[in-house]
């Protein structure tokens, strides 16, 4: 059984995978080619944003949103403890300090009753992630960065094809940033990942920044970073794009699926009320995970863990001071998430053998 079934995904998406790379291929435009731009154009349709940028990864897209809003020394980044450590770490290699609040412990997101308190005059954005495949509460964090003048990005590395009240994530906040690596909702078959804002001036600047900073050809007001898409992976992306919705849906009844054959065993994902997820991961929550990590490997059935350690809890953040029990829900999180297998080609078979598995771990 795999985790993530990207053989079976090609061997139903070859015919247009294969053109487009060939495509690519008799071309020979291999960095920003016409791909990237049709990409992009598809992007901002899809999201209803009016400005997508292709770049790199997932986390150079970060990098550059944050670059574009001028983050640097002695500026505050309010983030999640709860994430990949991209996050986090985008703010620091710019020399800003995360300042991270709690999260909510049901939806994994950052809890927007704790940010009034943390925001302060060194405050320059909040970085508010879409975990697992469902958005943050970004009615009340954009309410809330609004009343103090802070720009909000959502990092959608995980939540690309999610709605909030019908609208999509990566247009909801005055910038987002998402990930195309792999394993991700909508995967290349390397890494990369875009940008996306309502701002005509930011999209501008974010566009700059992803090649060296130049406005043109060999003049380079700013400085910028090698954040340019390889055309192959926008040739991917594209023939995955227009299958996309499908795999959304069968994502959905996938998820639907695990929930009714795991109620009253286990606490399942929350799906706040007008939300949908894209079950980035099919993510469950319990006690002695090593014992049935060890019991569903012993039957032939992956897991994976995301994320065993809270970021302010990481060595490279021990500067911080923030010790044991500054972010207690965000640590529980850590010590007790468990993710499934979770793919749109997930048979029912298969699940049932999963969650039959998950059952006999835990004794009931």
């Amino acid at each position: 059984m795999e985790f993530v079934d990207l053989k079976k995904q090609y061997q139903l998406l070859k015919p247009a995978i294969d053109r487009r790379v060939q495509a690519v291929l008799d071309h020979g435009q291999f960095i920003m080619g016409p791909e990237v731009r049709e990409l992009e154009e598809q992007l901002a349709v899809y999201t209803g944003s009016p400005h997508a940028i292709a770049c790199s990864s997932g986390t150079d897209a970060l990098l550059m949103a944050l670059m574009a809003l001028g983050v640097g020394p002695g500026d505050e980044v309010i983030t999640t403890p709860f994430s990949f450590i991209a996050t986090a770490e985008v703010i620091a290699l710019l020399r800003a300090t995360p300042v991270f609040v709690d999260i909510d412990p049901r939806t994994y997101n950052l809890d927007p009753a704790h940010l009034p308190q943390a925001i302060n005059a060194k405050t320059r954005a909040i970085l508010a992630v879409s975990l697992y495949g469902q958005c943050a509460d970004f009615d009340a964090i954009n309410g809330i960065a609004a009343r103090h003048g802070v720009t909000v990005i959502e990092d959608a590395a995980q939540s690309f094809g999610a709605t909030v009240k019908g609208r999509r994530s990566c247009n909801l906040s005055e910038i987002a940033c998402t990930s195309f690596f792999p394993s991700k909702p909508l995967g290349g078959y390397g890494d990369g990942g875009a940008c996306f804002t309502n701002s005509p001036e930011l999209a501008g600047k974010i566009r700059q920044i992803r090649e060296h900073g130049q406005d043109r050809r060999y003049h380079h007001p700013v400085l910028g970073i090698n954040g340019r898409l390889d055309t192959l992976q926008a040739a991917v992306l594209l023939a995955k794009l227009a299958a996309f919705p499908r795999e959304v849906e069968a994502r959905q009844r996938v998820a639907a699926r695990y929930d009714r054959l795991l109620a009253g065993k286990v606490a399942t994902p929350w799906v706040e009320p007008n939300c949908t997820s894209v079950y980035a991961q099919y993510t469950i929550q319990v006690e002695d995970r090593e014992a049935i990590v060890a019991a569903l490997k012993a039957k032939g059935i992956p897991t994976a863990v995301h994320y065993p350690i809270a970021l302010h809890r990481q060595p490279v953040f021990q500067s911080l001071g923030l010790g044991e029990g500054a972010f207690p829900l965000a640590e529980a999180a850590a010590r007790g998430v468990l993710s499934l297998p979770m793919h749109p080609y997930l048979s029912e078979p298969q699940q049932r053998e999963v969650a039959a598995a998950v059952a006999e771990a835990l004794g009931r």
